[in-house]
């Protein structure tokens, strides 16, 4: 597995896979939990390493549960979930703590790769002090990288005046509906690595087809190549499918490169 250093230097995968619909009902995101984690067994089976969760999923628990059981070494395992910008979690340091040892709790482990902030936080003083909180668990090593997620350029310098320990990540939106080109320019120029939800979501027939004809190049399908596009700019992908074989292939991005001018094609969708 390909990897991308963090401005701490530590290094995470270059994909990963989601887990918001992974043990519900249907599949789906607002389903009742059903405890059904064969989805994420079979991504691990398949070589998935990087695992994304977060509290508002509900199902940390569940998620900490199946890597456990894996059999597979917990240092072998990237681990993600980020904190609701939501006062029951992030009110006070108080309950921003309580919160990070929950996580903790359910994701059985004694450490968690990646901290983020779910969503941007407007009050700055709840921002802070949740930020603040974050950094005392990595001094503690129960947290190893800390960072945000769906924050624009303006919260992120926010967070960049006071913060002690910078952010090494924002998760956003990436995908052939909104690239979101110019927030990605200004994270790679800042040290700080864009991982992409929803690489593969609201892509139109038009654009299948049209990223078909440039996969024909490489024997490989569309998914492969908006994959392969993501994380040629430097962008960490975090597909997520129930199907193992989609699974397995979305794994497959690592023997072929594009060419810069059907990497300019992808980006002009």
């Amino acid at each position: 597995m390909q990897t991308i250093t963090l401005a701490n230097g530590l290094v995470i995968p270059a994909v990963g896979t989601g887990t918001n619909t992974y043990g519900k009902e249907g599949n789906q995101y607002n389903g009742e939990l059903n405890g059904d984690f064969s989805a994420l067994k079979s991504a691990i089976k398949a070589g998935y390493r990087l695992i994304d969760t977060a509290i508002s999923y509900r199902n940390e628990a569940g998620v900490g549960t199946t890597i456990l059981e894996s059999g597979i070494p917990r240092e072998k395992f990237y681990i993600i979930t980020k904190i609701p910008a939501e006062d029951a979690f992030i009110g006070s340091k108080e309950s921003v703590e309580k919160t990070v040892l929950k996580s903790l709790e359910n994701l059985k482990t004694d450490y968690i790769d990646l901290y983020l902030i779910h969503q941007p936080i407007e009050d700055e003083e709840k921002l802070k002090h949740t930020w603040e909180v974050l950094e005392s668990f990595v001094d503690k090593g129960q947290i190893k990288s800390i960072g945000v997620s769906n924050f624009t350029m303006e919260m992120l310098e926010t967070v960049h005046n006071f913060a002690r320990i910078q952010p090494v990540v924002n998760q956003i939106q990436s995908n052939p509906h909104t690239w979101n080109h110019e927030l990605i320019d200004y994270l790679l120029k800042t040290d700080v690595v864009p991982i992409a939800w929803g690489p593969l979501s609201k892509v139109t027939p038009e654009q299948i087809n049209k990223l078909n004809h440039i996969a024909e190049n490489y024997g490989k399908n569309w998914v492969q190549v908006l994959l392969r596009y993501q994380i040629q700019r430097g962008v960490v992908v975090i597909p997520k499918s129930h199907n193992e074989e989609h699974q397995i292939t979305n794994l497959k991005l690592f023997d072929f490169a594009l060419t810069k001018e059907d990497q300019f094609l992808i980006e002009s969708l």
